[in-house]
């Protein structure tokens, strides 16, 4: 066992978001230790595969700035990074009934001519209306992470993979961290555990459910797959929302359904099933008819819900010197560069007040 480590923050997960909050704790010229238990890139998380989808259209204006601080945060990282990170594609998400959502720019389409227009590939079901969000399009994920964790590690971040975190505790000036190769010590702590968070955090153990998810991704290279013909999608159904990412820079068109089984993470998530992957298959070729659903790649992950959708970000009540970032429920990897710097500011002990609706305070913890 090595000797204790100090540091001024120890970020315990790095997927996306801990990733992103030992970059900006860096950035800021704070001493950072990250640990992870896998090794970077695995696929037992929530922040592996190739693309995630971006979008201005939320359900409610409480999310409008932080969404915009989220576009403003990945055009930065693009900068840093010298890195293509994000495809303007446009977006139509589908619905039946009254609109679900709204956002700057984002406008409510119910004339079929004008659906078929804005998205000619895709296709809206009978009775359905969209809203229309230009702003929509694909991150490079993959790529992303990588120059998060470059960008952490330049700027001074010891960012450790392979390691198993047995505990936490609180102490007189600040956290220890136990992990099977000795103790880390620091004034902060920031858990960003992903499905492992309702282990790390009893409180939230109720409040947080991991769900499997499955993603097709099919033959890149189509044209019918392609911006302009087809843009970032979903269309929203009882039995589960179907989201879609177009090949927006050769990655393949990619599709998956909000909803799964109850997971627990502790066991590898089990690929998709011959049956899973044909009733993928059948869906992409409802709303693309014209596109080949060949799958290059069908894959699991893990979804961590909250049952309003709503992320958890804040310090314990019982803690403040620990800071809890749970973005998931399906749509946190476009906050990833912004929860960042959310995190970053927690942790030095600025209040988010901005961000109470979110907050662990609103979740009682």
């Amino acid at each position: 066992m090595s000797p204790t480590a100090s540091a001024d923050v120890v970020v315990l997960g790095l997927g996306i978001h801990g990733t992103s909050a030992a970059a900006s704790l860096a950035r800021r010229g704070a001493r950072v230790i990250g640990i992870e238990q896998f090794a970077p890139g695995h696929a037992r998380g929530s922040s592996h595969g190739r693309t995630r989808m971006i979008r201005r259209a939320y359900p409610n204006p409480v999310w409008n700035p932080l969404v915009e601080s989220a576009f403003d945060a990945w055009e930065r990282l693009e900068a840093e990074s010298g890195q293509t990170l994000v495809h303007r594609t446009g977006g139509l998400y589908a619905h039946a009934g009254e609109a679900q959502l709204q956002g700057p720019d984002c406008t409510l389409i119910d004339d079929p001519r004008e659906l078929a227009a804005a998205m000619p590939s895709f296709r809206v079901p009978d009775g359905y209306r969209a809203v229309h969000d230009p702003s929509a399009g694909v991150i490079e994920a993959e790529r992303a992470i990588a120059a998060t964790r470059r960008l952490a590690e330049e700027r001074g971040a010891e960012l450790r993979y392979g390691q198993h975190v047995r505990g936490w505790d609180t102490t007189a000036d600040g956290v220890v961290v136990h992990t099977a190769d000795g103790d880390v010590r620091a004034g902060r702590l920031v858990i960003a555990g992903g499905a492992w968070t309702g282990r790390l955090v009893p409180a939230l153990a109720d409040v947080l459910e991991v769900w499997r998810i499955l993603t097709l991704t099919v033959t890149p290279g189509q044209v019918a797959g392609q911006p302009p013909a087809l843009g970032a999608f979903s269309v929203d159904r009882a039995e589960g929302l179907l989201f879609g990412i177009p090949d927006a820079d050769g990655n393949g068109v990619k599709i998956g359904v909000d909803a799964g089984e109850v997971w627990d993470p502790e066991t590898p998530v089990a690929p998709p099933t011959a049956a899973e992957i044909a009733d993928l298959r059948a869906l992409l070729a409802r709303v693309v008819p014209d596109l080949d659903t060949t799958p290059v790649e069908a894959a699991a992950c893990l979804y961590t819900m909250t049952a309003d959708k709503r992320f958890i970000i804040g310090p314990l009540a019982d803690a403040p010197e620990v800071v809890v970032v749970s973005a998931c429920s399906g749509h946190g990897f476009k906050f990833g560069p912004a929860l960042g710097d959310v995190v970053a500011d927690l942790a030095e002990g600025v209040a988010r007040l901005d961000l109470d609706f979110i907050s662990t305070a609103r979740r009682g913890v």
